[in-house]
């Protein structure tokens, strides 16, 4: 499970939470961690830089966030961010610099590194998405199973327990999901990873890999 590990998965200069996740070996361990994170370093955060709007919700002053958008603290908004139109961001978010959180989006429990981009009707909950990732249009993390018993990281025969019932997709770095994706409680998708429209994914996806299908996984060239 190398593959899954936080060091093989993100650029950890490009998040403000690289402390927190420098604490840990996977990235669904981060998790129920993030609030009391974001309500330590939000303290800490230059009054310069940044503004507290509300109940623990620290809004960088570069930061674009329209009327219509609802953030509940405890939450950080990063320099340059831009929270478009009727975002919902539930609270326990980090949204990195540059990011982008689209029409309808909804946040919950999540570290979006910089560049991150979920710009249309959205879903990212209880994950982690690396620099530069982005979600296409429709494109959800869903973070429960059906059956509700606890998320299982499973790369073919081999399986993590994680001993949490909420763990949606760790996207690594400069992954491209398609249009219309479901990305099933405990996907982790690899590097340099894209995901083709209307998929289905669960599991782990190897980095530098094109994913049309469960049965058809071909590497990059």
């Amino acid at each position: 499970m190398e593959e899954c590990k936080i060091i093989n998965l993100y650029s950890l200069d490009e998040t403000i939470a690289k402390e927190l996740l420098l604490k840990y070996t996977y990235p669904w361990e981060v998790l129920p961690h993030i609030e009391e994170f974001i309500l330590e370093l939000g303290k800490k955060l230059p009054k310069d830089e940044y503004k507290k709007v509300g109940e623990d919700v620290w809004i960088h002053k570069t930061a674009t966030v329209f009327e219509s958008s609802y953030i509940k603290g405890p939450a950080i908004i990063c320099k340059n961010a831009e929270i478009r139109h009727c975002a919902f961001i539930r609270g326990k978010a980090i949204v990195g610099e540059d990011a982008v959180v689209g029409n309808s989006t909804e946040l919950k429990n999540v570290i979006l590194f910089n560049r991150v981009q979920v710009p249309h009707y959205n879903y990212v909950g209880d994950s982690i998405l690396g620099y530069k990732s982005h979600m296409g249009a429709g494109s959800i993390t869903s973070n429960v199973k059906s059956d509700k018993t606890l998320v299982v990281i499973k790369d073919k025969e081999k399986k993590i327990e994680t001993n949490l019932k909420k763990v949606g997709a760790m996207l690594g770095d400069k992954v491209e999901v398609g249009c219309g994706s479901i990305l099933n409680p405990g996907t982790i998708i690899g590097k340099n990873t894209n995901i083709y429209p209307l998929s289905s994914v669960r599991g782990v996806i190897a980095e530098n890999s094109i994913y049309k299908s469960n049965s058809e996984i071909i590497e990059k060239i």
